[in-house]
């Protein structure tokens, strides 16, 4: 599964632990994603206001990001967290992903916008990356959801 955003964090493994019952060994490796990249998404998290991150296509960029190693049963505590199927779908990336040795994953999943609020948010017609924009200044961000992600996924 690729994680970015919140997934990529140490403390939110904890806070899956602790809340939500995650077990098992977290297994990461670093990953190199072509032409995609986190966006800011166009809403916010009920739970505490903060500007969540999506994944939007991307051309031309490449982002340093993680591949989590998750069993079934940590999926199956992610699909809770980012509300599968309401706020995120869990999708099949046809490409992109290169694991840091070179070796090209042919499918990673991933979880991307599936409401509007989990959409790309647009400013000035483009969607804003995550890497060298921080969270205080998103939150203040105005701009509309994006219709679409653009990725060339599977929604599983």
């Amino acid at each position: 599964m690729l994680a970015y955003g919140s997934n990529a964090c140490p403390s939110k493994m904890t806070w899956l632990r602790q809340n939500l019952g995650l077990t098992g060994d977290v297994v990461v490796l670093r990953a190199y994603c072509t032409d995609m990249a986190a966006v800011w998404a166009a809403g916010f998290r009920a739970s505490d206001g903060q500007r969540t991150a999506t994944l939007a296509a991307c051309p031309g960029v490449v982002e340093t990001h993680a591949v989590w190693l998750a069993t079934p049963e940590q999926l199956a505590v992610l699909d809770v967290c980012e509300g599968r199927g309401e706020r995120y779908h869990l999708a099949r990336l046809e490409n992109g992903v290169t694991l840091e040795d070179g070796r090209e994953l042919p499918e990673v999943f991933a979880y991307v916008g599936a409401s509007p609020a989990r959409m790309p948010l647009l400013v000035n017609g483009a969607p804003v990356r995550t890497v060298g924009f921080p969270q205080g200044k998103a939150r203040a961000l105005n701009g509309v959801p994006a219709y679409s992600h653009g990725l060339d996924i599977e929604i599983v």
